[in-house]
């Protein structure tokens, strides 16, 4: 047997998480090529190094945004967590509540 199981949800995630940071990088250096390229006045060692800061803030851009969404993530799933304990609540409640009322109702009706 494997010593080490494999978490295959871990495992996808890692890999959904290289191709998007691979995407969101392509999609980086294209959007750096087409402003860089907007500015024909710099020399190739300037537009090299344009592209290079803009395809950085770029990548630092998109990992901000995608820790907001992370974070706002658990908060949305935290607040859908404690709707669904207070609805399991109110059912059990009302659930008690009416086999309490049938049971008083049996107990008039078989006296």
């Amino acid at each position: 047997m494997d010593e080490h199981p494999v978490d295959t949800r871990a495992f996808l995630n890692e890999i959904e998480g290289h191709l998007l940071l691979s995407s969101e990088r392509e999609q980086g250096h294209a959007a750096a090529v087409r402003f860089a390229a907007s500015l024909d006045w710099l020399t190739e060692h300037q537009r090299a190094e344009a592209e290079r800061r803009f395809e950085t803030e770029y990548l630092a851009l998109a990992r901000t945004s995608w820790q907001h969404t992370a974070k706002r993530a658990r908060e949305v799933r935290g607040e859908y967590e404690e709707a669904y304990r207070d609805l399991r609540r109110r059912l059990l409640a009302g659930w008690l509540l009416t086999c309490a009322a049938v049971t008083v109702v049996l107990l008039l009706v078989c006296a």
